[in-house]
């Protein structure tokens, strides 16, 4: 499956952003789909993901209560709405899938497939 990217850009503290991720390829609904960033000098680290039946989704403290991870198998897309950006928000977004059932939905390692990152920068 090929994953493409959208909707970065420059926002101030506490604006929103609305990033999405188109798949091609494969059947996207066999998918669990996943959000991760990484910020400058850091690590890749997970934000958010959802499972292929969309009833289950799941944050990373950090961003709980501020994003909503949501997907629409019609249109093979999944989205990530982001709300009251914080400067240490500021990362490139990466969308990602995997096909294998897994708990481990954080790992980064446990997916197979990665778009090409988005990049959101959030100004004090």
């Amino acid at each position: 499956v090929q994953l493409q990217a959208s909707g970065g850009g420059l926002v101030q503290a506490g604006g929103s952003l609305r990033l999405s991720c188109a798949a091609s390829g494969r059947t996207f609904s066999n998918y669990d789909m996943g959000w991760f960033r990484q910020a400058p000098g850091k690590e890749l680290e997970f934000g958010a993901a959802i499972y292929r039946g969309g009833g289950n989704t799941y944050y990373a403290e950090s961003v709980k209560g501020r994003f909503t991870i949501s997907r629409d198998n019609a249109k093979n897309t999944v989205y990530l709405q982001m709300n009251d950006l914080k400067p240490e928000d500021t990362a490139v977004y990466y969308c990602a899938a995997r096909t294998r059932y897994s708990d481990n939905y954080y790992r980064p390692s446990d997916y197979d497939y990665w778009g090409q990152g988005t990049l959101v920068t959030v100004s004090s």
